[in-house]
């Protein structure tokens, strides 16, 4: 039986608080003052007797109880809001699809199955959601969304998740056309001599590229820019100098059509598998079931375009 003292406010705010990883910005959401927020997560945590935030850091991160409250109480909420809207909406309300897209398979695989899906069930609304990674995975344990669709999540941060690989990719280090490293042979530790862009530290690939870097002897990097979209580091490498290490399948159109280029790298040290992460022991709707088949459909039809290879 669920305590009396619990109140929706509670579990509003403790939502927020975890999706958003600080209590200023919850309150700002929610409409409150930011003691008010706070007021509300300690009574929550007094009722439940236990902390549910580890508050010695910048930013407020979910306790082991925190994360087991978050996914079952953000899946309730979800399945309260459907309830309601099919009462309100009757006879039926429209089918919707909720996925977190990275940015590996926001260019090419999401879209393409995403029109599949849209052949197949096109009654369903598919809602796509794109940031960091720890936003989306934050999303995805609350209910907020029914998958993701990337890369596969860091080692602490799977706990109450399944993932499903669709294929293997690379990271690649990319340059424009004509770079200098292109025109000759050259030695890895060259890297180090030209600016570089690097995956932020919040990136699933951050970690893999650091350690690749630090393997060839490249210690105490300091990237000239830290990023992985495609707008912002396609105009920057196609202007300058720059090396990005990125996934493949971020660039890949511009690597087909010549826009930018790859250097070329002794054997697949970089790279990792990307899929689809949902939560464990969840029923899954026709469409989801649907929408996981045709990404392994596109991803098998594409298998050099999927993972870089030649």
């Amino acid at each position: 039986m669920i305590d009396p003292h619990i109140r929706m406010r509670h579990i509003h705010c403790f939502l927020e608080t975890a999706r958003l990883g600080s209590l200023s910005a919850a309150a700002t959401t929610l409409h409150v003052s930011q003691p008010a927020a706070s007021k509300t997560i300690k009574e929550l945590e007094d009722i439940l007797g236990v902390p549910l935030f580890d508050r010695s850091g910048r930013r407020l991160a979910l306790t082991t109880a925190g994360k087991l409250f978050q996914q079952h109480a953000g899946a309730a909420m979800i399945d309260l809001e459907r309830a309601q809207d099919l009462v309100r909406e009757a006879p039926r309300a429209p089918s919707r699809l909720s996925v977190g897209a990275l940015p590996t398979a926001a260019t090419f695989l999401l879209p393409e199955a995403a029109l599949r899906l849209a052949e197949i069930h096109p009654e369903c609304l598919l809602r796509v959601t794109t940031g960091p990674n720890w936003m989306l995975l934050s999303q995805l344990r609350e209910g907020a969304l029914d998958m993701i669709v990337g890369r596969m999540p860091p080692a602490g941060a799977v706990e109450g998740l399944t993932f499903r690989q669709l294929y293997s990719e690379k990271v690649v280090p990319v340059v424009r056309p004509g770079h200098p490293l292109t025109r000759r042979d050259w030695d890895l530790r060259e890297l180090g001599d030209y600016p570089l862009m690097l995956p932020p530290s919040g990136a699933v690939i951050a970690s893999s590229v650091r350690s690749y870097l630090h393997s060839i002897g490249l210690t105490n990097v300091t990237p000239k820019f830290e990023n992985v979209s495609l707008a912002f580091g396609r105009r920057v490498v196609q202007q300058s100098d720059v090396i990005w290490f990125i996934s493949h399948g971020v660039v890949g159109a511009e690597l087909e059509a010549g826009t930018l280029a790859t250097l070329q790298l002794e054997g697949d040290l970089l790279g990792g598998p990307v899929g689809v992460s949902m939560r464990d022991q969840t029923m899954t709707s026709a469409e989801q079931r649907a929408f996981v088949s045709i990404l392994l459909e596109t991803a098998k039809a594409h298998p050099t375009r999927m993972n870089g290879g030649d």
